[in-house]
């Protein structure tokens, strides 16, 4: 019979895990600096500062890498909201609390690098950014309740989908500057990606059924962040449109290729609750 653990007996039981991985994750990282990546000598003042103010002309981005950049930063930009839905689930534990910290410090790290690319540049209107993210901010992030397991198998399915977004970005850039962030940032979340998908790997030698059940349940209610974007509507309508991600790539580069690593398909360590819960995943086989 399947024992089910608790999501505080899971912390302890996980948490060496969590400091080995954490250890591969920061020797594997490339580190990389945001002032780096932006180009200060395109700057200038605004006419706050007696310079002048953005006008459409002087961007000189594609609708689609506009599309993209302002996506990815105001999703970088609400942290606070994920932050606050990571630690509460994973305070506690030191290895868990240095990767929270760790985690957050790459993604705000993101969010600069974009914020200071898009302004410096005038890729976009800093007004219309500026009031957007105020409002997507303010929305805020919606949360499930999920625990622990469900979490881990959310966060690696989110990492892995951004990665995507961001290199099939780069595939379609003309700026070589923006696709040069874009790329580090995917390579940050791919491997933020790994991090969650080799914790949860950890967790079915503990709970087989309970990882498996987690796994068909957040496959299932995966969404990407959404944006209401001015003119353009939901991002998530825009994005498919400009061929950066759609429901194929999804099931194709996204849950397939997490499936396989954690051989969902190919495991006997599977009880009746497990079993289930592979079978709701069958059309992914």
């Amino acid at each position: 019979m399947s024992t089910n653990l608790s999501d505080g007996d899971l912390l302890v039981r996980l948490e060496p895990a969590v400091e080995e991985n954490l250890r591969r994750h920061i020797e594997a990282a490339n580190e990389w600096h945001p002032h780096d990546l932006a180009p200060f000598d395109d700057g200038k003042n605004f006419a706050f500062l007696g310079g002048e103010d953005w006008s459409p002309e002087q961007s000189h981005l594609s609708d689609v890498e506009i599309l993209a950049a302002t996506v990815a930063v105001l999703v970088a930009d609400n942290l606070p909201a994920y932050h606050r839905e990571l630690a509460h689930a994973l305070t506690g534990l030191g290895a868990w609390w240095k990767w929270t910290g760790r985690w957050t410090s790459e993604e705000n790290r993101q969010s600069i690098v974009l914020r200071n690319y898009l302004v410096v540049t005038r890729a976009v209107d800093p007004v219309a950014l500026e009031r957007i993210r105020m409002e997507h901010m303010t929305l805020g992030y919606d949360a499930p309740s999920l625990h622990l397991l469900d979490i881990l198998a959310d966060f690696a399915i989110e990492e892995a989908a951004a990665a995507l977004r961001h290199r099939n970005t780069v595939a379609l850039c003309k700026d070589p500057v923006l696709a040069t962030i874009l790329g580090k940032i995917a390579d940050d979340d791919a491997l933020q990606s790994s991090f969650y998908s080799n914790i949860l790997n950890e967790a079915f030698a503990v709970v087989p059924d309970q990882a498996a059940r987690a796994i068909a349940d957040r496959v299932k209610g995966f969404a990407i962040p959404v944006v209401d974007l001015p003119e353009r509507g939901s991002s998530t309508v825009a994005l498919a449109e400009a061929g950066i991600y759609d429901a194929d790539q999804e099931r194709e580069k996204v849950f397939k290729p997490l499936l396989a690593g954690w051989k969902i398909f190919d495991r006997t360590d599977l009880g009746e609750d497990g079993l289930k819960a592979r079978e709701e995943l069958s059309h992914l086989a």
